[in-house]
């Protein structure tokens, strides 16, 4: 062989391997141009992941990934809260809506290769009633308590043969088929729970449409193609990896840089930047969320109510919607945004009036203020883009009728898991809506039932309490968002929280993904994305 026949070749093969090891997270699109999908989408986020179990978690960062890996008996549209079959193809309610047979659908696999069937199911709901608030937050939150509770909504879940399964309600819930749908009550496989035990939630498995594959603490959780997904076709993508990158600016930079392909907590100020970008695109994600100052009404100065309205009357929600949110929101005055139905638009907001605060302070005790803690969260939500700078700008103001805020914070899981033992006095924090229901925001969050779990605020009201109640047991919407109304009422005097914002939250990707829909409850399946060149 002549020396230059060799040096060619070698030169070819050098290309060549150059070429190969220069592909982009968007791999997979053919060689024209035209989209094929394929390859791994890199999705950059504020924070980690607090755990995999999605039945024990409750924040978004868990939940975003567990929604590769799970499915729900009922599941959402696209683009809104209504109810579709997911892993349930139909279902009948009984006329008193006491029963729900759901018919399953047939040779669905877990991810470990175990059937998904009635048996499956029954072993799930036992798992969650026979917990605490402390493993499974959002089934107390949702269904009324545990085994024995005298709250508790579902009362026996059995299989009827191998795809049929009938739940029993003690009495009628009105979001039932709703809260079926929520990313905490996705389906695990019993012999992995059984596997893992207490480590299940490092080692998820459910019939989703991706697989995990690995989680770096701190850094990565990747998620990669189920070859054997039920739903033909899909998913698109080989699969998502989930990256950290803490600064919201950070975050915009490696996405320019094409390091990630889409990313969450953009800063409202980078929107029009992002716009005039031609590689990238911002989406939109339906406003369905509240964003609060909330007060443990267990603590003191906190359990006193003229306190609690004092602050209502310090805090600038037109001020912080422009300097935090660049437009992209509107003012709170009760918890339920306009998307939800029940929204009390006759409730009239506490003012910013600094003598008023003064007058409130001095009756219950405190004319010369006190000094107090305030939390604010240590990553950026959908809801609040910078919580450390929004703590600022409500510590300057406290500080103008002599309250002296210390401003504490923690990493993220630590963080909520003290918030839900009631160890924050005051904090900042926040809430998108699972389900696009009013009882998803009121009951949830507010009722004395959620204490240890999603009320924060260790709020009771026995009159709230029964309007809360009797709203989930009648079909009748119009009666209910009367019911819903008339909650608002009480708990805007009783002031618990002072809601802040109903954000718009944005999010940004590159141009070159395609089928990707922002849900409005904060979190979605990767299921039929797909990026191309």
């Amino acid at each position: 062989m002549k020396k230059s026949s060799l040096t060619v070749l070698v030169l070819l093969l050098v290309l060549s391997l150059g070429l190969a090891g220069c592909k982009s997270s968007s791999e997979g699109a053919s060689s024209d141009g035209k989209e094929k999908g394929g390859g791994v989408m890199i999705y950059g986020r504020g924070g980690d992941a607090v755990g995999l179990d999605p039945a024990h978690e409750t924040d978004g960062e868990s939940f975003i990934v567990t929604e590769q890996v799970f499915e729900t008996l009922t599941g959402y549209k696209k683009e809104n809260t209504d109810v579709v079959p997911e892993l349930a193809k139909s279902w009948d309610i009984s006329k008193d809506g006491l029963k729900y047979t759901f018919k399953l659908e047939k040779g669905v696999k877990f991810q470990d290769g175990t059937d998904f069937n009635a048996d499956a199911v029954v072993k799930n709901f036992e798992r969650w009633v026979n917990g605490d608030a402390a493993k499974f937050p959002y089934y107390a939150s949702m269904f009324g308590g545990f085994k024995n509770d005298p709250g508790q909504v579902i009362k026996e879940v059995k299989a009827l043969d191998d795809s049929t399964v009938e739940f029993t309600l003690k009495r009628p819930q009105a979001p039932f088929l709703k809260n079926l749908a929520m990313s905490p009550f996705a389906i695990s496989s019993p012999a992995a729970i059984d596997k893992y035990g207490d480590k299940y939630g490092e080692h998820p498995v459910g019939t989703g449409p991706f697989k995990f594959k690995e989680w770096k603490r701190g850094d990565t959780i990747s998620v990669v193609k189920n070859d054997k997904y039920w739903k033909k076709g899909l998913p698109k993508l080989d699969g998502v990896t989930f990256k950290v990158i803490k600064d919201n600016s950070a975050r915009l930079n490696a996405l320019t840089k094409g390091e990630v392909d889409l990313i969450d907590g953009v800063n409202p100020s980078d929107i029009d930047k992002i716009k005039s970008d031609k590689n990238l695109q911002i989406f939109e994600r339906p406003s369905m969320n509240v964003a609060y100052f909330g007060f443990n009404t267990e603590k003191a100065p906190f359990n006193k109510k003229e306190v609690r309205q004092a602050i209502s009357h310090l805090v600038n929600k037109d001020d912080l919607i422009k300097n935090f949110y660049n437009g992209t929101a509107e003012p709170a005055i009760t918890p339920l945004p306009s998307s939800i139905a029940g929204q009390n638009k006759d409730v009239k907001d506490y003012a910013y009036d600094e003598a008023k605060a003064k007058e409130l302070l001095k009756k219950a005790g405190y004319p010369n203020g006190f000094k107090m803690d305030l939390w604010a969260m240590p990553v950026s939500r959908p809801y609040m883009p910078n919580g450390q700078k929004i703590a600022e700008a409500i510590q300057a103001n406290l500080a103008k009728v002599g309250i002296k805020a210390n401003i504490v914070t923690f990493e993220w899981g630590t963080y909520l898991e003290k918030l839900r033992k009631g160890e924050a006095p005051a904090f900042l924090i926040g809430w998108t809506g699972d389900n696009g229901d009013a009882d998803n925001f009121l009951y949830t969050l507010l009722d004395k039932d959620t204490i240890d779990s999603n009320n924060y605020s260790r709020y009771k009201s026995e009159p709230v309490h029964k309007l809360l109640i009797e709203a989930q047991s009648t079909a009748d919407e119009a009666k209910r968002e009367e019911l819903y109304k008339k909650a608002q009422e009480i708990i805007h005097e009783d002031a618990p929280w002072v809601p802040l914002v109903h954000a718009k939250p944005q999010l940004a990707g590159v141009s070159t993904i395609k089928g990707f829909y922002p849900h409005p409850k904060g979190s979605q399946s990767f299921v039929d994305v797909s990026m191309s060149k």
